[in-house]
């Protein structure tokens, strides 16, 4: 039996990923670990939270000895690094949290990893989970490959961006066996609504205004979250050490033309008249260092791993308008923030 240790499980990408992995390898110890910060929300995994392969631990990436104490515990077969802070403008106003999370985080975690592998690292894998907006931003043009030269734009990124480099260096020096994904916008249900397609479904149902960037004009490749833990799935398994793979939709929209398609299916769903919803189009100051385009060649992946998007995002994109309309208590206690009065309960954060 593998012991595997995935961070940020509670959060959007990562319960997709424990729930993939928990419900698939039932010879596998999956261990989710979550700070349970506003983005970690257990109820995203009341479906699997009993099975006997399955074990919750709540810790901060950050508490460097209580780490190495949960490695030794355990004693970890293998890694699926998702835990990060990962709003933009979070990371403007807080930069500092953004550099703890994700840099100082994820060193703590490299460094456990090599404490307890460094007799034995075979059969071992750390596998760190980025974004493609390390690379930076793109113009009407192009696609980031794995070789893109980095050029990271906000906070954020930036902090992505060093730990993306700290990973490969323990690999170069300390023969570390990792490996790396940078994945494009992801959508789908689970999705705390800060992030745009959530945030939207919840205003446009309470008739909120929809606050656009700018001219809305930034364009962004946008995959269905049960893609994308498929490809973490085959890359953790299935990838070579050392390497970087890009995850990508090959499904580029404008961010404005994305709003409307949202906008004319909730009218459809909720028996508006055509054009509706559309009307709650606020334009609002753009963004500070807001990339104008992301896309991502996922040539690699594909070659390499057999790996591409099976959603369709015509398919994907309505049934996530239809899961969050059908789990309106879900979307509502999130966004009260009632659930975190709850763990705050329930347990005593390390």
């Amino acid at each position: 039996m593998k012991t595997i240790l995935i961070t940020g499980g509670a959060g959007f990408i990562g319960s997709h990923v424990v729930r993939l992995f928990v419900k698939k390898y039932a010879d596998y110890s999956i261990v989710n670990l979550d700070k349970l910060t506003y983005a970690g929300n257990l109820a995203n995994l009341t479906d699997i939270e009993k099975l006997s392969n399955y074990t919750f631990e709540i810790g901060d990436i950050t508490d460097g000895p209580w780490i190495q104490q949960l490695f030794e515990k355990y004693q970890f077969d293998g890694v699926i690094h998702l835990a990060a802070e990962s709003h933009v403008d979070r990371s403007i106003s807080n930069p500092m949290e953004f550099i703890m999370t994700n840099i100082v985080g994820t060193v703590n975690l490299l460094n456990a990893a090599r404490a307890i592998w460094k007799n034995d690292m075979s059969g071992k894998r750390f596998y760190h989970i980025s974004t493609d907006e390390v690379y930076g931003s793109l113009g009407e043009e192009g696609k980031f490959l794995e070789t893109t030269p980095y050029d990271p734009r906000s906070p954020y990124s930036a902090s992505k961006a060093s730990s993306d480099h700290l990973v490969r260096a323990y690999f170069h020096t300390f023969h570390l066996p990792v490996v790396i994904s940078n994945c494009s916008n992801n959508y789908g249900p689970y999705q705390f609504p800060e992030k745009l397609v959530p945030l939207f479904i919840h205003n446009i149902r309470n008739n909120k205004p929809l606050p656009v960037y700018g001219k809305g004009e930034n364009v962004r490749d946008w995959l269905f979250v049960e893609d994308h833990a498929k490809a973490i799935d085959l890359i953790f398994h299935k990838g070579r050490e050392g390497e970087t793979y890009n995850i990508g939709g090959n499904n580029e929209w404008q961010n404005i033309q994305l709003i409307k398609k949202l906008c004319e299916i909730m009218d459809q769903k909720l028996g508006r008249a055509a054009g509706e919803s559309a009307k709650l189009i606020t334009y609002v100051k753009d963004r500070a260092g807001h990339d104008l385009r992301y896309a991502i060649d996922a040539t690699k992946i594909k070659n390499e791993l057999g790996w591409e998007p099976t959603i369709k995002f015509t398919e994907g994109f309505e049934a996530t308008v239809d899961w969050y309309l059908n789990n309106e208590a879900w979307l509502d206690n999130v966004t009260s923030g009632d659930y975190q009065k709850y763990y705050e309960l329930q347990y005593v954060k390390r």
